[in-house]
């Protein structure tokens, strides 16, 4: 297939990269154009725009938050302004309801397609063409992105006919994964308190109530404060958290856990963790706790 992917960040180089892998024409376009040329040397074609690389039967956007998607799609050299008619959008970023929502009526307004597919799986997961793929949007444009999911993951889940609805259950997804680590950071505080080896305490809760994918792989790097490199950092974490309390506030569902998540993502920042992976937000409740 003819495919545009803008946004080659720690998720989106591997994905374009698998998918020039998988035998479609990939012209990318980011923002620093030394990432992009990597990917020239490859195979992939280089865009100046994400006009340019809108000019295809399907382009796929990986970006950081809704201003980045926001700055890629509207304007005279956006997305919009370029993508034939017919044509789909797959936004994979994890972005705000509200903002799919804006992204289908312009897209529908233009004669375009869209729709949302979010994904789970850290860096190495994109790379290995492992992630688990939410989406939601119109059928047949949900059948026009297989080959795209079929490169990129390893089990698709869909959802309804709304995109908006992947985006909340992605953030949902990323909620839970916060309560983890703010249940990890509590407990292993308090056993560090009491002159347990947190590594003990882990070593039975994973081997017993909790050995889910959540907790194998953030419990070991909390543990050993493996923060560093980041495969999220913590302010993408704070993002989405304020993007989930902003949609349960629409739809008038308190949300009291998340405020304790949110703050602790704030004084982690404030205190200077916010080039860490989230999973750094546990050095506040350790602060908290009176630890090192």
């Amino acid at each position: 297939m003819q495919l545009g992917f803008v946004g080659l960040g720690n998720m989106g180089k591997p994905m374009a990269r698998n998918l020039a892998r998988a035998g479609h024409q990939v012209t990318v376009f980011n923002r620093t154009h030394s990432v992009a040329q990597e990917l020239s040397r490859e195979g992939a074609r280089m865009a100046n725009t994400p006009a340019d690389a809108a000019r295809n039967e399907i382009v796929i956007t990986m970006l950081a938050d809704d201003h980045a998607v926001e700055s890629v799609t509207f304007g005279d050299k956006g997305l919009l302004s370029a993508l034939p008619k017919g044509s789909l959008h797959i936004s994979m970023s994890t972005i705000s309801p509200e903002l799919a929502r804006r992204l289908l009526a312009a897209h529908s307004e233009h004669g375009q397609q869209f729709i949302s597919a979010p994904v789970f799986g850290r860096p190495e997961a994109a790379a290995a063409a492992k992630l688990f793929i939410v989406v939601a949007g119109e059928r047949d444009s949900i059948a026009k992105a297989k080959p795209v999911f079929d490169a990129l993951g390893q089990r698709v889940f869909e959802i309804d006919q709304h995109p908006d609805h992947a985006n909340l259950v992605k953030l949902s997804g990323n909620f839970l994964i916060m309560c983890v680590l703010e249940s990890l950071g509590e407990v292993f505080a308090v056993a560090q308190k009491a002159g347990i080896d947190p590594k003990s305490v882990f070593e039975v809760l994973s081997g017993t109530l909790f050995g889910a994918p959540a907790y194998t792989n953030y419990g070991p790097r909390i543990i050993d404060r493996q923060f560093s490199p980041a495969g999220f950092r913590m302010p993408l974490g704070l993002k989405d958290i304020r993007l989930m309390m902003q949609a349960a506030e629409s739809h008038s569902a308190p949300m009291p856990f998340a405020n304790v998540i949110r703050d602790h993502f704030l004084g982690a920042i404030a205190n200077g963790h916010g080039d860490l992976d989230w999973s750094a937000m546990t050095l506040e409740i350790q602060r908290s706790a009176g630890l090192a």
